[in-house]
């Protein structure tokens, strides 16, 4: 846990925080926020399950949605 507090310490640093939060609180970060069970995501982060990480990625990334949002945090990050 303490790496996810170091990039969001360097997130809020970099002034990314409010961008980041502006794209999850979109019409398509709502969608997929509703698209993913959270509980399994968790999980899979939490232990470091590569495959099932990939598995939900590529479920986000397979609709519209996840392309555009996927786009929009690039875009986010690179400004």
């Amino acid at each position: 846990m303490r790496d996810l507090e170091s990039v969001g310490k360097e997130l809020d640093r970099l002034g990314k925080t409010q961008k980041l939060k502006d794209i999850a609180e979109s019409a398509d970060g709502k969608k997929i926020g509703r698209m993913v069970d959270p509980k399994a995501l968790e999980k899979a982060a939490v232990s470091g399950d590569a495959q099932a990480l990939r598995g939900i990625l590529s479920q986000v990334l397979g609709t519209d949605e996840g392309r555009r949002l996927a786009e929009s945090l690039k875009k986010a990050m690179e400004e």
